[in-house]
């Protein structure tokens, strides 16, 4: 058993940890999957300017990805519809309406230029065995900007997942420059739908923002989307409004779809409802307005780290540099080559010195002359002359030679000087270069990319305060039912859905519970209020009820303002009983009688309510007094000429009721 355990542990950790590193979430790096990365990879393979068939993309694509075709289409398309990397031809589906693409065979695609300038250096790039060793497939691309931020991305993993949302192209490099500086820039979201964006809980990436469809309301009785919120389409969208409608949550009257290249969703109002009194109500109960959270899981050194979008950011102002430097390495030994390679085949055809193999028998005595040849000119060549430039120089056509230009020559070397300077100039001043190289990105393409979210600022609609208060909610005493669902009894108010009501019954115990359809309360059932906070913070509850060891009454004043939903509370203590309850404080009074007794005078009193103090709901009664008590009621006090309760006793007209705890 403990070697199956062992076997089992370590088999799961190595699936777990290949689905977050290898399927699922993307690398910091390139902000890349791995089947984002292959079709990339087999993309700069295939490009030759023209279009490709995405069947052939997908097929080339199979000798890197060890899984099947299936996925590698579907992220294809993922892919091209972002409009960042891959330029498209064909169906690819719309985002609007959630359509499909059309079938791999039937569509097009091939590398936007944009790709190559932040992705594409094969000289930095590490590679590593494809899954079956007969090819190489890029560990990772030297990506020049954030892509993970602009693009944006979602995956689930093995007790993970991750979601990134979209950034707009030209705010990224902008936050990128001022992290470059030294500066701080604080990036929200951008969405390809469009739509309205509260950020104020987006916690850099870490929390959650509210998103909004636009909704253009200048017709008082049509309603027409023209933005979706972020993760719905016009389908989603309209069967939202559908089932909302079907519960009565609002009213319309009807509801079409004309989305194409743009949204386009009418709503037409019922008779008598108008724009503004539908509103809270769609954003409230349909995806009108939708919240999404986020979660920024990305792969750091082969491990997946949560990391705000402000250090995502910090971390590519030193990837640019890292991946920048490189490149101009590269460059400045190219250069370097190719000034050695030209002043090499500039002194050797214009110093002759190919006249000198001429009377040479040997490949030895050849080299030797040519090297001889080369001497005196050390000091131009500046660097040591080697067997290999030999050989490549005695391979210059004669044709060549004779249509040497020297002057072209010349200024072809100045050239090459004058660029490996500005290389050098640039490896002195990485930073100025980065922010250049940004500039040149936002200029040349920023156009293309402008914002589509409108960020805003605006409360969540409370779905309690929208909810329209249309049913009917019946108690029946004589079943003792309570709810908006059943047809007997007496209508005590209307609800919504999402109300909750306070239900004291008639031993005493209360709750507070949604507002059911149809429920057992009790068959005694006392009170029944709507329990919203404004409403019982006003409310008083007089409770009269009798000891049962002495029989004495006593009365109770207090409040509900605190509860827990669905738990059970009581008014009263265990062993009492004959309760009573009113909520009403002016003019009413307590009418007590007691039981006759030898020598016993009063049999009857009043006491005003104003007279006993309202406590909270925990404390409690007061004694009325030490008599037994054979009946107790609440009754209606008439005032005087004088102002004083004809009712009233003497005794509780002379001083308030403190009495006694229960």
């Amino acid at each position: 058993m403990a070697y199956v355990q062992k076997l089992f542990d370590s088999n799961f950790m190595e699936y777990a940890s290949y689905v977050i590193k290898d399927r699922a979430i993307p690398n910091i790096e390139d902000g890349f999957k791995p089947v984002q990365r292959r079709i990339l990879h087999s993309l700069f393979e295939m490009d030759d300017g023209k279009f490709h068939k995405v069947a052939n993309v997908v097929g080339h694509c199979m000798k890197y990805h060890p899984h099947g075709d299936a996925s590698i289409y579907s992220a294809l398309v993922v892919l091209a519809n972002k409009d960042l990397f891959i330029e498209k031809q064909g169906n690819f589906g719309n985002i609007y309406t959630g359509d499909p693409a059309s079938a791999a065979r039937y569509i097009e695609c091939r590398l936007l230029p944009l790709a190559k300038k932040v992705l594409y250096f094969p000289e930095i790039t590490d590679y590593d065995d494809s899954y079956d060793g007969r090819n190489r497939e890029p560990l990772i691309f030297p990506a020049k900007i954030p892509v993970v931020l602009i693009q944006g991305t979602e995956g689930i993993a093995v007790g993970m997942s991750t979601r990134i949302l979209p950034h707009n192209f030209v705010e990224v490099l902008e936050a990128l420059k001022a992290a470059l500086k030294g500066e701080k820039m604080t990036l929200y979201p951008d969405f390809p739908t469009g739509g309205i964006i509260d950020v104020a809980d987006y916690q850099d990436g870490m929390g959650k923002v509210l998103v909004r469809a636009k909704l253009d309301t200048s017709d008082p009785k049509r309603i027409v989307v023209r933005e979706l919120p972020f993760g719905t389409t016009s389908d989603t969208l309209i069967a939202s409004v559908e089932n909302a409608a079907r519960k009565g949550k609002l009213k319309i009257g009807s509801i079409s779809d004309y989305t194409a290249e743009n949204v386009e969703i009418e709503i037409k109002l019922a008779r008598g409802v108008h724009t503004q009194e539908v509103l809270d109500a769609l954003y409230a109960f349909t995806d009108c307005e939708t919240s999404i959270s986020v979660n920024s899981l990305v792969i750091i050194d082969n491990k997946p780290v949560l990391v705000p979008i402000s250090k995502i950011i910090e971390f590519h102002a030193g990837f640019i540099i890292k991946v920048l430097k490189a490149e101009l390495k590269i460059e400045e030994g190219r250069l370097r080559d190719k000034i050695h390679a030209r002043t090499l085949e500039r002194i050797f055809i214009e110093e002759r010195i190919y006249k000198r193999i001429e009377d040479k028998k040997t490949q030895s005595g050849v080299m030797k002359a040519v090297h001889t040849g080369l001497e005196p000119f050390q000091d131009e060549i500046r660097r040591e002359v080697t067997d290999e430039d030999v050989e490549r120089l005695l391979k210059i056509p004669i044709r060549r030679i004779s249509l040497y230009d020297i002057e072209k020559a010349r200024r072809e070397l100045q050239e090459l000087d004058a660029r490996l300077k500005e290389v050098r100039a640039n490896l002195k001043d990485l930073t100025g270069y980065a922010l250049g190289f940004l500039d040149r990105l936002i200029e040349d393409h920023g156009s293309v990319y402008p914002r589509l979210s409108t960020i805003k600022s605006f409360e969540k609609v409370d779905v309690r305060e929208a909810a329209q208060r249309d049913l009917d909610l019946r108690y029946d005493p004589d079943t003792g039912y309570l709810g908006y669902g059943i047809k007997t009894g007496k209508v005590m108010f209307q609800v919504s859905p999402y109300d909750r009501v306070l239900v004291i019954r008639k031993n005493g115990s209360y709750s507070v519970i949604d507002v059911p359809e149809r429920l057992f309360v009790d068959k005694g059932m006392l009170c029944c209020v709507l329990a919203e906070k404004e409403r019982l913070a006003k409310l008083v509850f007089t409770v009269l009820y009798v000891d049962k060891a002495t029989r004495y009454a006593y009365i109770k004043r207090c409040r509900i303002e605190q509860y827990i939903l669905n738990k059970g509370y009581t008014l009263i203590p265990e062993d009492a009983l004959g309760i009573k309850l009113t909520t009403q404080k002016e003019k009413v009074g307590v009418q007590v009688s007691y039981k006759p007794k030898p020598r016993m005078k009063i049999l009857e009193e009043t006491f005003p309510l104003e007279d006993f103090v309202v406590k909270g709901v925990k404390a409690g009664g007061v004694r009325l007094a030490a008599k037994e008590v054979r009946s107790a009621k609440f009754v209606r006090q008439s005032t005087g000429g004088n102002g004083k309760s004809g009712l009233q006793s003497k005794k509780a007209a002379s001083k308030k009721r403190t009495g006694s705890k229960d």
